[in-house]
């Protein structure tokens, strides 16, 4: 299978499993409010951040060591006995704490936490298995069934009255039963692990770990802080912006999930060239998709939010500064994906550090300092941190090309998506549709998305190309 084609199916994957989570938040927030709202996102926010210290970098170690395609079903024997012990401290902790967890979100939420904790590592353990024997296509749609099964369990308990419980409840429900389902796919081999596949899984995992809390920091870092300065229902509102922006990243987490198996075996192959091509073009496609989705949430931020309720157009506030910050992010992740391909963790990891405190220094201070709006301007500005800092130990090793001239095309074909849409917003205002804002702000979006595709294979060669190549028909006029 192609790896173009590979990315498309987790692309696509993803748009539907984040189209369910979009419709049910719909409902949540219009049913329950942005204070219950902001006290599931800070529980959540709450259980990743524990589930960074008993993960420590093994799920990526994982992926990694399963790729090599060497004794695999050790690898996971090993990672899911390193896992089992460390969840269990962590959820001793959490229970004999349960008073000050409790304090920290508003709501009596501990019992919820050690559950999510323990299924949160049941599925990562699947996830890990599904990307390290080269299942991505598998894995993607997984996902996606995952998401509906979340939603659906989420949605009925809300449904039923149980509110906060419920959310949490069929958030727990959903994603252990497709984790199950998931490792009924995988069906791994029952296998002792010897000391030597722990000790090789800690030799990648001491460095990667990092990554792990990257991802963490920069997605639940600002909901974190927010929960200490900030009222429940402002952090319910930020983090629904965050959610609508980080759907527009897909593509660049369908980019990194698909090609890191790949860079980890053309590397080991000692294929320098491959790496290089396959870094260049994570680069050129990781801002498909954000590019016009910051001069997009420009125009229509206010529209945009308001569809979740009444009272969430303020999130207009931090969407395009999150956009920007996500951007930036994309890219980076892109860079430190090669280095842990690579088998050079140790500099992801020194990036990863650089990135990590700027983003809790900067978290703090300015959330402090001016509020929730802080909390947007950290994220944007520690993301683009951590890019500077990707970038110089990346093309250390990788003389990849950076592709200027794609990047502008594509911020070409989104200045001229936006003037589109910015004409269609003032002209519809007049008109009747625009009082109804869901179906005026779908017209738009769907507007502007094949206004910015057409712009950009007429001015993009390159982008007609990659298109006719990863189609089961030809693109006219593609070469």
């Amino acid at each position: 299978m192609r790896l173009g084609q590979t990315s498309v199916i987790y692309l696509v994957s993803k748009i539907v499993a984040s189209l369910l989570g979009f419709l049910a938040t719909i409902y949540f927030t219009r049913t329950l409010g942005e204070e219950i709202y902001g006290f599931y996102a800070i529980t959540l926010a709450l259980v990743s951040w524990l589930g960074i210290v008993k993960s420590v970098g093994f799920g990526q170690a994982i992926v990694k060591r399963m790729s090599e395609d060497e004794q695999p079903d050790a690898y996971l024997a090993a990672g899911t006995t390193v896992k089992a012990v460390l969840t269990g401290v962590v959820a001793v902790g959490v229970l004999v704490f349960r008073e000050q967890v409790n304090a920290y979100v508003g709501q009596p939420v501990a019992e919820f936490v050690v559950l999510l904790l323990v299924v949160s590592i049941f599925s990562g353990l699947v996830n890990s298995a599904l990307k390290g024997s080269h299942r991505v296509h598998v894995y993607a749609p997984l996902s996606t069934v995952k998401q509906g099964a979340r939603s659906i369990a989420m949605v009925a308990l809300v449904f039923v009255g149980w509110e906060l419980s419920g959310m949490l409840l069929g958030h727990a429900v959903g994603t252990a039963v497709i984790a199950a389902i998931g490792l009924a796919i995988v069906r791994p081999t029952i296998t002792i692990p010897r000391w030597r596949h722990v000790r090789e899984l800690f030799d990648f995992a001491k460095f990667s770990w990092l990554g792990s809390m990257r991802k963490k920091t920069f997605s639940d870092m600002d909901i974190v802080v927010l929960g200490v300065f900030v009222p429940a229902g402002l952090t319910g509102i930020y983090a629904v912006a965050y959610t609508l922006a980080k759907f527009l990243d897909i593509f660049g987490s369908a980019i990194q999930t698909t090609l890191f198996p790949e860079l980890s075996k053309r590397s080991a192959a000692g294929d320098a060239e491959m790496v290089r091509t396959l870094t260049t073009d994570a680069i050129t496609y990781a801002g498909l998709f954000l590019i016009p989705g910051i001069v997009g949430a420009t125009i229509l931020g206010d529209r945009l939010m308001l569809i979740y309720g009444d009272g969430f157009e303020i999130g207009e506030q931090v969407l395009p500064i999150l956009l920007v910050g996500i951007l930036a992010y994309s890219y980076n992740k892109q860079l430190l994906n090669t280095l842990n391909g690579i088998d050079r963790p140790d500099l992801a990891f020194r990036a990863n550090a650089i990135f990590i405190a700027a983003n809790l220094v900067l978290n703090v201070a300015f959330v402090y300092a001016i509020g929730w709006l802080g909390a947007a301007i950290a994220t944007a500005l520690s993301a683009g941190i951590g890019l500077v800092f990707g970038f110089y130990y990346a093309r250390e090793l990788v003389q990849f090309t950076v592709p200027y001239a794609e990047i502008a095309r594509q911020w070409l074909a989104a200045g001229f998506m936006g003037a589109i849409v910015y004409g269609a917003r003032e002209l519809g205002e007049t008109h009747w549709i625009a009082t109804y804002n869901e179906v005026f702000v779908v017209a738009l979006v769907g507007l502007g998305a094949v206004v910015y595709f057409l712009a950009l294979l007429a001015i993009s060669r390159t982008f007609r190309t990659t298109v006719s190549r990863n189609l089961p028909f030809d693109v006219p006029f593609a070469q």
